[in-house]
């Protein structure tokens, strides 16, 4: 089955490692949706059968295309190689993950709610497979004063989400989840997509408020929901996942913090981002 691109077509863009749990819904999904002009799926080194099921795919479906790389150079440079790889007359691209099971007018959904809005990135309603919300679709930027003060002792650790607000159609937040975002073409490569500095983490909260900072929307679809089974290609490695989160974290605080704050605060956010590591690995550990 083949579709043509269209003025407002969109570019599905996957990246895939040790997803053969959830990849074969997820591009049957894609392919079924709605708008969709293109799939890049970009493999990172997968070793569990994930590159077997895209190839199936792709080879029943011209609008699939892969990249499997050699080594795992991280999220955000794989999702900038998909990006690459699509066709110029794309006008729109959507980050997929591969645990996310969307609905066959997601993305056109998300589509007519953003063009009306000049520039915007927007999310999803993202919820489990029982139906409860995933905070991480509504995200304020990281407080790193309120992380200090966790450290200390003197007020609990802060929190990055934000409740939902369901009189709003379209609800501005700082961050959504990197689990799924669509924008205008334009608008990342005006940004030059993702901070490749990144590993895994964070880069999706920094994507956000470079957005922002530009002048476009940031805001989730709070009506239009996308199952996100969390995790899976992560749960056996805590260790590595634990530690790219707390490097992406204090890459962040470099990037948009440590220019206006003292040598003294940018020491205090380091030490207090790597005392709450360890603390971090062990939940993590318990629950996987």
């Amino acid at each position: 089955m083949t579709f043509s691109s269209d003025s407002a077509g969109i570019a599905a863009v996957v990246v895939t490692y040790r997803s053969a749990e959830t990849i074969d819904e997820c591009l049957r999904r894609l392919r079924a949706t709605e708008g969709v002009a293109a799939i890049r799926v970009v493999d990172n080194a997968s070793d569990d059968g994930t590159l077997e099921i895209v190839q199936r795919h792709a080879a029943a479906d011209a609008r699939v295309r892969f990249i499997a790389n050699p080594d795992n150079p991280g999220f955000g440079v794989a999702c900038n190689q998909g990006a690459r790889d699509v066709e110029s007359g794309v006008p729109w691209l959507a980050f997929v993950n591969p645990d996310c099971l969307v609905e066959r007018d997601t993305l056109a959904r998300l589509r007519a709610l953003a063009a009306p809005q000049g520039e915007a990135l927007l999310g999803a309603d993202l919820v489990d497979e029982s139906g409860v919300r995933d905070g991480a679709a509504r995200r304020r930027d990281p407080d790193f004063a309120a992380m200090l003060s966790a450290v200390l002792g003197t007020r609990p650790a802060p929190k990055l989400e934000l409740p939902a607000d369901d009189s709003r159609a379209l609800q501005r937040v700082d961050a959504v989840s990197g689990a799924l975002m669509l924008m205008p073409r334009a608008l990342f490569d005006r940004l030059r997509g993702f901070d490749e500095g990144y590993r895994l983490h964070a880069e999706d909260l920094d994507l956000c408020r470079r957005a922002r900072e530009s002048g476009a929307l940031v805001a989730v679809a709070n009506h239009v929901r996308v199952v996100h089974v969390r995790g899976v290609s992560s749960r056996s490695r805590p260790m590595f996942v634990e530690w790219h989160k707390h490097r992406g974290l204090w890459r962040y605080y470099r990037t948009f913090e440590a220019p206006r704050r003292s040598a003294t605060t940018t020491a205090a956010v380091f030490t207090a981002i790597w005392l709450r590591f360890p603390l971090a690995y062990l939940r993590a550990r318990l629950k996987s």
